[in-house]
């Protein structure tokens, strides 16, 4: 007997209709094709609804292009990414594109895969309530067409690198170079490095930034078609680490030894503008010395200052500044904007950790923690000093502390993220444990955070100051800041974030100041060492008092800074 079905032969089928009448298959058949026809019916039409629904997703997909400016939750309040990639997205209209490239700041042509940060940056910031002059717009699209023609490697270039041998030149050849020499912590090279740029624009210089330890591994090239770095081979370069006030070619030690003259120009000339600088020093700040220093073709500068704000105080400047910067403020908030574009590695910390940490909160809180007091912290009067400042300032809810009240079940108001930037990691986790512990009498969620604890400063290391930076860049996505008096790092994030921050007084005999802290006048940073000179009147004079716009600083009171 054959077992395989498939080749017994058909049988007759005996089934019932009801009844006990058996039904043969020849009355069945056309119940079969009945029942066929339905059911190819039922399967086309599910085919059909499928085809339908799979069609109406597409049209939804494609009708939401990536260039849409709704690809951005809650773009308008928190500029929160959506987690897609969009690094190779081009704005498809006119405010888009402003936006994306700072309100005309950032010029166009630029390999935007190999710089994220470039074009990604506005889109973890409400966008800024200060805009760019067009005059300064001009003036910077004239600079990257001088930097391009003159730059490393062009024939002017290497006409004026011969001019280095020389004691003296009979004419200046057709490009100026100024040559910023890489010096001390991160902040105080921010700083100093948009300090030098400034001078640049104003003399029509172009800027070569000496690359030190680390400087092409954090930030990518600013200026198109030509780098902003100083060739290894610069013959000047194995000078640069001794380079101090008694150098033969420092600008101050000549002055002071008598040993400048009118009737010849130097090849070069090197500015200390470092914070021991000395009163022979200064004089860079003065009119009659700028035009003597204008003839040098090739000018080296060290300094850790950001010394802006007596930029304006001379004369030949004040003019060009005021058209450049009509918002006085807005120095540092615009040009740090157009430099400084951490790389891709420093990008991902960046992006990385505010999608992780601080992307979902309705409000963000930055505080940046520096204690200059000697010995392991952390210090208890510290952390007074910032429950004191983020409480009094409504920044930071206070807590509920009794034991009853605190088993209400509330409906939280909103998420707050605090980020706390700091070597010490035990005033972000004295803050956490508070808020875990106890609630908020407002209701709101607090969550605390702080992404890296390095315990002390270490500017040589590279990974250090990636993470330095990228920790700046943080600090300028928040909503609201609480910097540390003295600061530089705070001084960027503030810049960076067009951020009018509350600064922590620096405490005195270890005890927290009162008030502990104050918000500031302007977003821009403070000049710790700026010179106390009338150059017109050759004598002593408060230089925080001679024009409305220049002024003491609030957290170092013979500092000056813009407001």
């Amino acid at each position: 007997m054959d077992q395989n079905p498939y080749r017994r032969k058909p049988s007759p089928i005996s089934t019932t209709t009801g009844g006990s009448n058996p039904v043969t298959s020849s009355e069945l058949l056309p119940m079969k094709f009945l029942s066929f026809g339905t059911m190819k019916l039922t399967r086309t039409f599910t085919t059909c609804l499928i085809l339908f629904s799979v069609l109406l997703a597409f049209s939804m997909i494609f009708h939401h292009h990536p260039s849409d400016p709704n690809r951005i939750m809650g773009f308008a309040d928190a500029r929160v990414l959506d987690g897609r990639d969009y690094s190779n997205v081009t704005a498809t209209n006119d405010s888009n594109d402003s936006d994306r490239l700072l309100g005309g700041l950032l010029a166009t042509g630029f390999d935007e895969a190999s710089c994220l940060s470039r074009y990604q940056s506005p889109l973890y910031r409400k966008p800024s309530p200060y805009k760019p002059s067009p005059y300064l717009l001009s003036k910077l699209r004239s600079y990257e067409t001088l930097h391009k023609r003159c730059g490393p490697g062009t024939e002017p270039y290497k006409k004026a690198l011969t001019q280095l041998d020389q004691e003296h030149i009979d004419n200046n050849g057709e490009c100026k170079y100024v040559v910023w020499v890489s010096f001390s912590g991160l902040g105080n090279r921010i700083l100093s490095l948009a300090s030098v740029f400034l001078y640049a624009l104003l003399t029509d210089r172009v800027l070569l930034v000496d690359r030190g330890k680390d400087m092409e591994d954090l930030f990518c090239e600013p200026f198109p078609d030509m780098s902003w770095l100083l060739p290894l081979d610069f013959p000047l370069t194995s000078q640069f680490d001794g380079l101090n006030q008694d150098s033969p070619r420092c600008y101050g030690h000549m002055l002071k030894n008598q040993v400048v003259g009118n009737d010849k120009t130097l090849s070069h000339l090197y500015l200390h503008l470092v914070h021991d600088y000395g009163d022979h020093d200064k004089m860079f700040f003065c009119q009659g010395d700028q035009t003597f220093i204008g003839k040098v073709p090739w000018l080296v500068v060290k300094t850790d200052n950001y010394f802006v704000p007596s930029l304006w105080l001379i004369p030949g400047f004040d003019e060009e500044l005021e058209k450049l910067f009509p918002q006085k403020e807005t120095v540092f908030h615009h040009l740090g904007r157009y430099l400084f574009h951490p790389t891709n590695q420093v990008w991902g910390l960046v992006t990385r950790y505010y999608e992780a940490y601080l992307s979902n909160a309705d409000e963000k809180i930055g505080i940046q923690v520096r204690v200059f007091d000697v010995g392991a912290g952390p210090f208890q009067h510290v952390m007074d000093q910032i429950s004191s400042c983020t409480r009094k300032e409504k920044l930071l809810p206070d807590v509920d502390t009794v034991i009853e009240r605190s088993r209400r079940v509330t409906t939280p108001k909103k998420h707050k993220a605090v980020l706390v930037t700091s070597l010490n990691s035990g005033y972000s986790e004295n803050l956490k444990s508070m808020y875990w512990e106890y609630p908020t009498l407002t209701g709101e969620i607090i969550g605390v955070h702080q992404p890296s604890q390095e315990g002390y400063q270490q500017t040589e290391k590279k990974m250090h100051n990636g993470k330095a930076l990228a920790e700046m860049y943080l600090l300028s996505m928040t909503d609201s800041l609480v910097t540390s008096a003295w600061s530089t790092f705070g001084y960027v994030a503030q810049g960076l974030g067009g951020l009018k921050p509350w600064i922590l007084y620096k405490p005195e005999n270890r005890t927290a100041p009162d008030p502990a802290c104050g918000r500031a006048m302007s977003m821009e940073p403070c000049f710790h060492a700026p010179p106390f000179y009338d150059c017109k009147a050759k004598t002593g004079v408060d230089t925080g008092k001679l024009v409305p716009h220049v002024r003491h600083c609030e957290d170092m009171s013979w500092g000056l800074k813009l407001v």
